[in-house]
């Protein structure tokens, strides 16, 4: 079996990563890298040809797919070139700064016969798989509310993504990603989309957002992320997530793994005239005091067993035809257009139509 020559355009961090991931990878090898900056250059392994301009490593009959790993402003004209080329296309998120650029991006693919896909890796997260496999399983009942939320505490942007005209900012950054899985996971029509978008600490991008979402089944999608969002708490500064059902709760926090539980109750409240009252520091209370004994019970979660180069191991078997490709461009079509919905609801502050 032949390897699938890989060409990486834009040594940065996220470069780095993939040239070692696809190192690391059967069936793959990085042939060639590319960066307009030559410094980072040095750093290439002996054997791998190297430039700074990405129409030669389009040119290169040594590479097989085009693996665009730039900054987000130039991923819709080195998609085209390299289509254009007759190279496979493998872009970073988000693909495009807007849906029209996409359209462009995939009618360049399919005019040149080759394939384009996106690198939603954050599709392996292990507290994503894990909550993603609770909300499968129907094992909390009809679920009614999901929350995703991830926090911070540096506050500032790095690098470009402090320039809006490159594509910067939390939304494009890591909000991609996180309403990719929601969507991934959550069958069926958004009907309204309800959004804050801010700049905190960043003076030109936004750092907050909370962004609503109603499903067609009843649904609502909670996602929240801050980077200067402050705790004392330990685990603070993790993914968290929390799946409500009409038979239980599931709730995971962490990165790395995901710790967390099944969470249920062995009776249900009655609406008896006569039920037990609870006195608390804010005064009596039936629906919200602290439960007795063994009436709440909890089963730890079983942590998926998922990476981040499961993406590229289906990737390899996509290009083979042995089977799907995981993210389809129809997919991240969604995504965009929610977060033009996103943008909208959070400049006139009111619910925005989806669907």
């Amino acid at each position: 079996m032949m390897d699938i020559k890989f060409g990486i355009v834009g040594f940065g961090f996220m470069g780095t990563v993939h040239l070692q991931m696809l190192t690391a990878m059967e069936g793959a090898r990085v042939t060639a890298v590319c960066d307009i900056d030559p410094e980072p250059l040095a750093n290439v392994p002996a054997g791998i040809s190297t430039c700074t301009d990405a129409r030669e490593l389009f040119r290169d009959d040594n590479v097989d797919v085009a693996l665009i790993a730039a900054n987000n402003d130039q991923h819709k004209h080195l998609v085209i070139e390299a289509a254009r080329a007759g190279k496979h296309v493998l872009c970073e998120k988000p693909a495009a700064l807007s849906v029209a650029d996409l359209d462009e991006m995939e009618k360049a693919c399919k005019e040149a016969g080759v394939t384009f896909t996106v690198h939603q890796q954050r599709r392996f997260d292990v507290d994503y798989r894990t909550a993603k496999a609770v909300f499968d399983s129907q094992t909390l009942g009809k679920v009614y509310t999901i929350k995703s939320s991830l926090y911070g505490f540096n506050g500032n942007m790095h690098d470009w993504h402090i320039y809006p005209e490159q594509g910067g900012g939390m939304l494009y950054d890591w909000g991609v990603h996180l309403l990719d899985q929601l969507l991934w996971m959550i069958p069926g029509r958004i009907t309204a989309v309800f959004a804050d978008l801010r700049s905190v600490i960043n003076k030109e991008v936004d750092d907050y957002f909370k962004i609503l979402m109603r499903f067609e089944s009843g649904i609502m999608a909670e996602l929240e992320l801050g980077t200067y969002y402050l705790s004392d708490k330990d685990d603070w500064f993790e993914r968290h997530w929390f799946i409500g059902g009409n038979e239980g709760t599931m709730y995971g926090d962490g990165f790395e793994g995901c710790r967390g539980a099944i969470v249920r109750t062995t009776e249900l409240l009655t609406s008896a005239p006569t039920g037990k009252r609870s006195m608390t520091a804010a005064g009596p209370t039936r629906s919200f005091g602290p439960p007795p004994p063994g009436r709440i019970v909890s089963e730890p979660v079983t942590p998926a067993t998922t990476k981040h180069s499961d993406f590229f191991a289906n990737y390899l078997r996509a290009l083979r035809g042995e089977e799907e490709m995981l993210v389809t461009i129809t997919q991240v079509r969604r995504v965009l257009k929610l977060m033009d919905a996103v943008r909208e609801s959070a400049r006139t502050g009111r619910s925005v139509d989806f669907e």
